[in-house]
């Protein structure tokens, strides 16, 4: 038992050569894993400084008064009481926002799941194809919404004129509370549809298993028949996620009503963004916006949530066994 004792080394491992061995085997792993976080340091550093940190004032910031210029000074709920029972704003604002999305997230989702349908096929010059419809969600939004403002002015837009050479009065477009929502929405479709949406749906369909395609066209199924039967039951966690990522978008729409009518005419465009931006950073009232902006998280968590409730039901994935 002395014996072995004396040929173990101060680590306990064996030999004496077998304990240096592993000291430096430690050294160059601490090494490396110091020059690891050395390396994700300044990721890091902009993750609190940019994201956490503001994350954490804000829901601070949501519980005082703050005007930016004065300290900020505890009020407890009262800035979500105030949203929720006296605030005559921000009911209609998140009901506008919803009318928006119900609208803009299932159009957008059949337009582009319709174009990636198109283009899923090894044709010649089909690159060409795709570009073309990717391109103009390439677009800064704020030279889209510039360019649709001139496409659809009342009184000199390209829109208006072609309806007037066929004897069709125009309407009034963004300047108009009936037709500044239709607006906004056609808008928002025509950059939407052939972005990163239909390319995510493309890569979705390119993924089906080219074996079950072959199996419906021995059993004789046409073209739509198969689409309906075999194709779209097996990209359906794909629309699920595209579905997901556009009820986040949609409710986040803010841009496009900006630069085109404020929130306007008469608040027909007055969404939930649009309405945290205004008190926040026009009306200094930063306590207040915090307060909206923490319930707009609450909405979108909520809507995130129903979502995945709902999707065991009609989502399919191929791994999983029933």
């Amino acid at each position: 038992m002395g014996v072995v004792a004396r040929d173990r080394g101060p680590s306990g491992v064996g030999p004496p050569f077998l304990a240096r061995l592993v000291g430096v085997e430690t050294r160059y792993q601490a090494k490396y894993a110091l020059w690891g976080y050395l390396f994700l340091l300044p990721w890091l550093i902009g993750l609190i400084a940019f994201i956490i940190g503001p994350i954490i004032v804000s829901l601070y910031l949501s519980f005082t008064q703050y005007d930016v210029i004065s300290p900020p000074q505890w009020i407890g709920l009262e800035n979500y009481r105030n949203a929720l029972f006296t605030d005559d704003l921000f009911w209609p604002s998140i009901l506008r926002t919803l009318e928006y999305s119900i609208v803009v997230v299932p159009l957008g989702l059949l337009g582009s799941l319709l174009l990636a349908a198109l283009l899923n096929r090894q044709s010649k010059g089909i690159g060409i194809f795709r570009t073309a419809f990717f391109l103009p969600s390439l677009t800064p939004t704020v030279a889209l919404a510039l360019l649709w403002v001139w496409l659809f002015d009342p009184n000199y837009g390209l829109i208006n004129n072609v309806l007037d050479s066929f004897g069709i009065p125009g309407p009034g477009w963004f300047a108009s509370p009936v037709w500044a929502m239709p607006a906004v929405i056609l808008t928002s479709l025509w950059a939407g549809w052939g972005g990163s949406t239909m390319l995510i749906f493309l890569a979705g369909l390119q993924g089906v298993d080219r074996s079950l395609l072959e199996a419906a066209d021995i059993d004789g199924a046409g073209r739509l028949t198969k689409f309906w039967h075999v194709t779209l039951p097996m990209i359906t966690p794909t629309i699920f996620f595209n579905f997901i990522l556009g009820i986040i978008a949609a409710m986040q729409i803010f841009t496009v009503a900006y630069i085109a009518t404020e929130g306007g005419p008469r608040y027909a465009t007055w969404f939930l963004a649009l309405h945290i931006f205004n008190q926040a950073f026009k009306y200094f009232q930063m306590g207040y916006g915090s307060a909206l902006a923490w319930l707009f998280v609450v909405v979108l968590l909520g809507f995130t949530v129903i979502q995945l409730r709902l999707s065991g039901g009609w989502v399919y994935y191929g791994g999983e066994s029933k």
